[in-house]
């Protein structure tokens, strides 16, 4: 099983950006932490972070055929990104859609989210551990357990 995890713009800067909201582990320490979930489930995992929408849509397009399933977090591209949404559409693999931040309670803009309507759920509030709560739902959806 091979799970591809996306994250968008300045999540290379977790540790120092906005640590309120995001925490003080860098993006290291939360590559570290997936690699480790991965390991445990047994499954293969990539890790992907661009600031470019561009680069978003074309990771998603590469797991056509190649991952069972992605976690993403698209960053600020969540609120205004119908490519990334209809990239998530035309590959069909699927799909949770994962925030640091409890998006819910912060400003109205942070209130669209546009690939939650590819995704089979979204977490979020649950700091870098959501990471790892997405690769697990998505083992399980993919071994034909429970679904979200």
């Amino acid at each position: 099983m091979k799970i591809m995890v996306i994250n968008g713009p300045n999540l290379n800067m977790l540790g120092i950006r906005e640590p309120a909201h995001y925490g003080r582990e860098t993006y290291q320490d939360l590559i570290q932490k997936i690699e480790n979930h991965a390991k445990t489930l047994g499954v293969e995992v990539t890790c992907l972070q661009s600031n470019h929408e561009g680069d978003l849509v074309d990771f998603i397009q590469s797991a056509y055929g190649q991952y069972d399933g992605i976690v993403i977090n698209p960053g600020a591209y969540t609120h205004t990104s119908i490519a990334i949404l209809d990239a998530a559409k035309s590959v069909g693999v699927p799909l949770v859609e994962i925030h640091i931040s409890k998006v819910e309670e912060r400003e109205d803009f942070r209130q669209v989210s546009y690939i939650r309507l590819a995704a089979m759920t979204t977490i979020t509030g649950h700091g870098t551990q959501g990471y790892l709560e997405a690769m697990d739902i998505l083992y399980d959806h993919l071994k034909g357990g429970v679904q979200a």
